[in-house]
């Protein structure tokens, strides 16, 4: 088989009419030879970190979309499903994406539960990761979320740091806003990518410091305006990466995307194409081929260097994608599940005022009066377009001694109920959901995916929760008129349709929640991470309110 066009030579910065020849699924020649094909020829590209389950498909369902953006593989950090079945989730996405040309490289989830602060459905420990790292299809340690750990040496987290250096295997990062002396000692421990940079500050001293920098452009994360100014002079350093991708987005565009961008602001085109194709080969020692003799025929067929829209995708020297056709197949599986909880009582939202009541209590005030004296709380600003939380005081809002929402303030009350077990919500509130009626919920909630639920009322909450625990998994949206709800049922967080089906409904409930109020650009996505204890500031588990700067648990009332 043979390509002609224009010929993309990324290390040698050249561009140059030719003829790619391909047998047996490798690259035979590449020769300069004159040709009328107008298009280009590069090596495919690469989404340096990823959660697969964030796109609510499965692996092989996840594939068919991304080769249609000329992706040819992903560094995937199985983490989500890992926490609700443990290794047995991380071997459901090994083999499931096996069936299917995509070279997937998935790693060993490093924090499996990410905290102690929090109920997950499984536990992986250094023993695991152990026999993990030993697998030749596990490439790499997936993200230590836990840098704490890493700063006041947690024997568990030095064990699995060190048998990833036995193994040789690469140690991805994860540690937001972390600068500074402890910044160089979780480098030293043998971290070497981060890709939670949210200032350029921030990613410039990582990069000075030796550590790569991964640009993160997601459904709800989107850190490309702050950083990528940074590419012109690292390139050699930087990537790309989607990290979170709801099914919606992943349809309409990947790393292409973030590639015309860069572009469109003036980066030199062979610097982009560093970072989107060369550099994640490079550092995690990928079996893709970058378009040089003797490389698996990994590479793409691009309509122009500005749009980045893609005409064919090839791996191994198969044709995956084709002018508009995906050439993935459906691969048949199996369901699996981690869901054992009750339905839950509109009673179980209530939070009683103790501390105001038993002062108003103790100075003898009526219950008339105790509604009026709003003691302060801590509310969770959620911030659009960011992990990163802000811990903001309010007054409560109170009614017959329960904490309630005020939909004129925006103050909304939310809920984390443990998916595992039967326990009390965890109650908190926050600010800029926006709503005006009704509550949406989701199980999809990092990282242990119990049920996240945000409303204006304890009754819609309730009515939310209720319906994904009948579900076993899902997101959905209670308004005054209507309910609906997308169902997940591999692991609670993952459909088993394909993307087209599952994409439509996600949009349907996506534009269900803006029509109740929501502004986010992504209500779902954001709601997702505001039980992830690792990112700063203030965020909710099952167990309670709890202060990431501190990495303890802090009172809701003042």
């Amino acid at each position: 088989m043979k390509l002609k066009g224009n010929i993309v030579d990324i290390p040698k910065c050249k561009i140059f009419k030719g003829e790619v020849t391909i047998e047996n699924g490798k690259i035979i020649s590449i020769e300069e030879r004159d040709c009328k094909e107008d298009h280009y020829i590069l090596p495919g590209f690469i989404d340096a970190h990823i959660h697969i389950e964030s796109s609510m498909l499965v692996p092989s369902e996840f594939a068919k979309v991304a080769v249609t953006h000329g992706t040819v593989a992903t560094v995937s950090d199985p983490h989500e499903i890992a926490n609700v079945l443990g290794v047995e989730g991380v071997e459901f996405m090994i083999e499931n994406g096996k069936q299917t040309p995509f070279k997937f490289n998935f790693g060993a989830p490093s924090c499996v539960p990410a905290t102690s602060f929090e109920s997950a459905g499984a536990v992986i420990d250094s023993n695991a990761i152990k026999s993990l790292l030993a697998n030749p299809d596990i490439t790499y340690l997936a993200e230590m979320m836990n840098y704490p750990g890493v700063l006041y040496d947690d024997t568990e987290v030095l064990k699995k740091l060190e048998w990833a250096k036995h193994y040789n295997k690469p140690i991805d990062g994860h540690a937001p806003g972390l600068r500074g002396d402890d910044l160089s000692k979780y480098i030293a421990a043998g971290i070497s990518t981060d890709h939670e940079c949210f200032t350029y500050e921030e990613g410039l001293e990582k990069l000075q410091k030796g550590m790569k920098v991964i640009i993160r452009e997601g459904s709800a994360a989107k850190n490309f305006n702050a950083l990528i100014d940074l590419l012109d002079e690292y390139y050699a350093s930087m990537m790309f990466c989607s990290d979170d991708k709801h099914p919606d987005d992943l349809l309409l565009g990947h790393i292409n995307d973030l590639c015309a961008r860069a572009v469109a602001k003036g980066i030199d085109v062979f610097k982009v194409l560093q970072a989107a194709c060369v550099n994640p080969v490079k550092h995690y020692g990928l079996d893709v081929g970058l378009l040089h003799v003797g490389d698996a025929a990994d590479c793409i067929v691009l309509e122009d260097l500005k749009t980045f829209k893609t005409l064919q995708t090839y791996i191994n020297g198969e044709v995956v994608y084709d002018h508009g056709v995906s050439k993935i197949k459906h691969v048949d599986f199996k369901n699996l599940n981690n869901f054992n909880t009750s339905r839950k009582d509109v009673a179980d939202f209530r939070y009683e005022i103790k501390k105001t009541i038993s002062v108003a209590e103790a100075l003898e005030v009526t219950e008339a009066e105790i509604n009026n004296i709003s003691p302060k709380i801590r509310v969770i600003e959620c911030l659009d377009g960011e992990l990163v939380t802000n811990e903001i005081i309010e007054k409560a809002t109170i009614n017959n001694g329960n904490l309630v929402s005020n939909i004129e303030s925006d103050i909304l009350k939310m809920a984390v109920v443990n998916r595992y077990e039967n326990d009390k919500p965890a109650i908190a509130f926050i600010k800029n959901f926006s709503l005006k009626q009704g509550a949406i919920a989701s199980s999809v909630g990092h990282d242990s995916h119990n049920i996240i639920a945000v409303g204006v009322s304890d009754e819609a909450i309730c009515k939310a929760v209720n319906l994904l625990i009948e579900n076993k998994g899902g997101i959905c949206a209670i308004s005054d008129t209507q309910e609906k709800v997308v169902p997940l049922p591999v692991a609670g967080i993952m459909s088993d349709q394909n993307a087209e089906t599952i994409g439509i409904q996600y949009a349907e409930l996506d534009t269900m929640a803006k029509d109740m109020g929501s502004t986010l650009h992504a209500p779902y996505m954001s709601l997702s991470f505001m039980a992830l204890l690792v990112i700063p500031s203030l965020k909710l588990s099952d167990k309670g309110l709890f202060d990431g700067n501190t990495f303890k648990f802090t009172n809701l009332e003042i």
